[in-house]
């Protein structure tokens, strides 16, 4: 038959990500950027149809109120079946949650993964009538009732992702909380971004402070474990979906096809039997409004009109029980600097002409510190510097024990029914993702 779609996406009005459901896997996620890009560029053309595309994918999209819904697929999909369902998407969501739009979509994200993935098999439609559905899955999001039968595994193919009979001499878990923090600092008048959240200093100002968190797990565990995980409430939500006032906002959170989202709606308790081997349980974004974790700041000096200085000055903004590790500071230098001589009270410097930068490395940086770099080289042409404006410093650190989200585990429990005793071990770590401070 007609395939149907790769995956469904709701998007806010700006073409951010709220929920995203992956059916086949065949259409590469990040796909959806380009869409926003399109719409606005065929509406100003004034050609805009309800089918886009983009390479070999097609986006399939409908707005409703302050939402688009957006399904991708290869080319040979049926069309009208992939409206038919966007149409019936809106439906059932509009019964279920009476409004929608965006609020109603953050606060009943669980729900709606349940919905979209009663709704389509593997990216072909189900039962959408939603009177049934009403019944499979209660107002509250109660998936019939936690205990009750499972239906036999023929039917549902249960655990598609285990197999039976797997055996291990010790049996472990392992599980990682990475974070990895994502900054853009800039001039107002070197980039042009309209949006600025917070003024941090009179050097920057921070234009993107984002977290992406990823819990990656390494289970060898003999049979067919059934592992509970308790994270704490502070980042999870009320039954409202609210949270506390205390709650961490997370956005865009995905769970693992073996995580019983029900179970989490009912009593936010993660559950699931989890594949062998490595896999990733649950990924998630957060904004933070907290000070960049590494703040640098540079000062240039022309000291005749063939030398130069650059002072960095590289501060620690988190608690001082923290440590960073492996810091790495690339400063961009121009490319013909020459006989580079550096002082630095921490760690070492080493100039890499071949990518025009100097690195400075410091193996441990505690919290709450503040050091200092000079580095002094020759120019041979000072006119032939600023012409195209000078790249961002970037940096690259790994704090481990620590995260910015807050974000803990508070029990993994791990039961199976020949009653073996297991080990979990737990760690904690935030490192950089795409961090870049733009000096003057």
């Amino acid at each position: 038959g007609a395939m149907s779609a790769s995956a469904v996406y709701v998007l806010d009005l700006k073409g951010k990500v709220l929920i995203c459901r992956n059916y086949r896997g065949d259409v590469d996620m990040s796909e959806v950027e380009h869409f926003m890009p399109i719409l606005m560029e065929k509406e100003e053309e004034g050609t805009l149809s309800p089918i886009l595309a983009h390479g070999g994918v097609r986006f399939m999209w409908i707005k409703h109120n302050n939402l688009y819904l957006v399904a991708t697929s290869k080319k040979n999909a049926c069309v009208s079946l992939v409206f038919s369902f966007l149409y019936k998407v809106v439906q059932v969501f509009s019964e279920y949650f009476k409004e929608l739009e965006e609020e109603s979509i953050r606060d009943n994200f669980v729900i709606i993964y349940e919905l979209l993935d009663e709704l389509m098999d593997f990216g072909y439609p189900q039962t959408t009538d939603s009177k049934i559905l009403q019944e499979y899955i209660t107002q509250e999001g109660h998936k019939l009732e936690t205990g009750a039968p499972r239906p036999p595994a023929t039917v549902t193919n249960a655990v598609s992702w285990r197999s039976e009979g797997i055996k291990y001499r010790k049996n472990e878990v392992f599980l990682d909380v990475i974070e990895s923090v994502n900054l853009l600092v800039g001039h107002g008048d070197s980039l042009t971004f309209l949006f600025v959240f917070v003024q941090v200093s009179a050097n920057g100002n921070v234009l993107r402070s984002e977290i992406v968190g990823s819990i990656k797990m390494r289970v060898f565990l003999s049979g067919m474990p059934e592992l509970r995980l308790g994270l704490n409430d502070k980042v999870l939500f009320d039954n409202t979906g609210r949270g506390k006032s205390k709650s961490v906002e997370l956005e865009d959170v995905k769970f693992h096809q073996c995580v019983r989202l029900s179970r989490f709606e009912n009593d936010r308790t993660i559950s699931f039997i989890p594949p062998d081997g490595e896999f990733e349980l649950m990924s998630y974004r957060l904004n933070t409004h907290v000070k960049p974790l590494i703040w640098i700041e540079s000062v240039i000096e022309k000291h005749s009109h063939s030398r130069i200085e650059y002072m960095i000055k590289a501060k620690s903004q988190f608690k001082r029980r923290s440590t960073a590790n492996n810091v790495e500071i690339h400063i961009p230098v121009p490319n013909d600097a020459d006989s580079p001589k550096f002082k630095t009270t921490v760690g070492s410097v080493k100039w890499v002409p071949e990518n025009s930068e100097i690195v400075w490395s410091i193996k441990s940086f505690p919290g709450g510190k503040e050091y200092l770099m000079r580095a002094h080289f020759g120019l041979p042409s000072v006119e032939a510097e600023d012409k195209e404006g000078k790249p961002p410093i970037s940096v690259k650190f790994e704090i481990p024990y620590f995260t910015t989200s807050g974000i803990q585990v508070r029990y993994l429990k791990i039961i199976e029914k020949s009653g073996y005793q297991a080990l979990p071990w737990v760690r904690y770590i935030t490192q950089n993702g795409d961090y870049q401070l733009r000096t003057q």
